[in-house]
């Protein structure tokens, strides 16, 4: 080898030898700068982050994400270490949901009811005690149609009804589950009488006390339903209570026999009144009946329950029947007739299962028997009625349970 080529290659092999050592130095001294302060750049960054971050922590429920969340309890926002500041619930469609911040500014809730299948979004916003901003957001979808059921009741809340007037409840889906429904509805009286609930189906409750209620007496009914599975991936929505009011104490009770019909009150009679029930033909169901609907004026089509003439019309079309009560699910109604003659009141059934009581045409004479008893009657006033030669009315037709006996209504129970 010449001296040149000697020169050149200790050059080149110092040149590596240089790199090697400068690249090790480098890494030395990034693992020596460590381990001499004690932390690296990032833990340093992460350090002065959270000096800067609020200490304020917002909750929403449900979670973020969540699908077939509570119409009734969703949407709360809540901040511990802090206070809200501005809180905003939305619509997927950008529509703005009212609400209303706690007086400690600590929570924040819907002032209103949300809907089913909607999905909402919330924005909200705290600060600490130092005044540093914190954010929360978070998305949900209440649940649907299809995965829910709601529950129909009478009477109406506010209301004042007759002393026979059960809690009924309808559900718009078959409840399987049924002792968890029931444990979610509760019915309770002032009188402090005892309230049973029977089952007619898989769709229908009716709740009631052994008698009657007690004239003056308040009812309540409370739903807690929100959350129950009523049947498989079914669920309540329900959230409410109801009060309603027993009035005075009225049973009327038709005698087919000697066709007058005798009113009484608080066991008084306070009125007779002749009256005409189902035709031989066509006699009228008998037992304890619920009066459930009234019309000062309704049409009756004899089509519409099974009366027809060989043409396949109702044999009967009656437009304007005046004072109209309904007593059964099926029909029977206790009405005005002014199309029979005054005669058959008192005297002879005629109808075709309803019981008729005199009136005028049009419903607007108050001194006719039909006009006194419309006007002096109860939704939930019952008519008792006898010597039909029919049978018991069904106690799922109609409002009718009272033709059940206790230990038979109280077997009807889930709980």
């Amino acid at each position: 080898m010449t001296d040149g080529k000697r020169r050149k290659g200790l050059v080149a092999a110092s040149a590596l030898l240089g790199g090697v050592l400068m690249l090790s130095a480098c890494s030395g001294g990034d693992k020596a700068s460590a381990h001499g302060n004690g932390e690296s750049s990032q833990a340093q960054a992460d350090a002065a982050a959270a000096k800067k971050s609020s200490e304020a922590q917002i909750a929403v429920t449900p979670k973020d994400g969540s699908n077939n969340a509570s119409i009734n309890n969703s949407g709360t926002v809540t901040v511990s270490k802090g206070t809200l500041t501005t809180v905003t619930m939305t619509t997927e469609d950008g529509k703005s949901v009212a609400g209303q911040l706690s007086a400690d500014k600590t929570s924040w809730k819907p002032t209103v009811q949300l809907e089913r299948s909607t999905t909402y979004k919330i924005a909200a916003e705290a600060k600490d005690s130092q005044g540093r901003i914190a954010h929360e957001n978070a998305s949900f979808t209440t649940v649907s149609p299809t995965n829910s059921f709601i529950g129909s009741f009478t009477p109406d809340n506010g209301s004042t009804v007759g002393v026979g007037m059960p809690v009924s409840i309808n559900f718009d889906k078959a409840i399987t589950n049924k002792a968890a429904v029931q444990k979610g509805i509760t019915v309770s009286s002032s009188s402090g009488q005892e309230v049973a609930c029977h089952w007619f189906g898989a769709n229908r409750m009716d709740c009631r006390p052994q008698d009657y209620w007690k004239e003056g007496s308040t009812v309540t009914l409370k739903l807690a339903l929100d959350g129950v599975q009523g049947a498989s991936g079914v669920y309540g929505v329900q959230q409410k209570t109801v009060t309603f009011h027993i009035g005075r104490n009225q049973v009327s009770y038709v005698d087919a026999q000697t066709h007058q019909m005798k009113v009484t009150q608080d066991g008084k009679v306070v009125k007779t009144i002749p009256i005409s029930a189902g035709s031989p033909e066509h006699t009228t169901y008998e037992g304890q009946m619920v009066i459930s609907e009234k019309f000062k004026q309704t049409r009756m089509n004899g089509a519409t329950v099974g009366f027809t003439d060989d043409d396949g019309k109702g044999e009967y079309d009656i437009k304007d029947v005046p004072h109209a009560m309904r007593l059964t699910t099926s029909g029977t109604f206790i009405h005005g007739n002014y199309w029979g003659a005054p005669s058959v009141f008192g005297s002879v059934n005629t109808s075709h299962g309803c019981v008729g009581l005199r009136d005028a045409k049009g419903a607007g004479d108050p001194s006719t028997p039909a006009a006194w008893f419309y006007n002096h009657s109860l939704i939930g006033d019952v008519v008792v009625i006898q010597h039909t030669g029919d049978k018991t009315v069904s106690p799922d037709n109609g409002l009718n349970g009272w033709n059940m006996d206790w230990a038979q209504w109280k077997a009807g129970s889930a709980v």
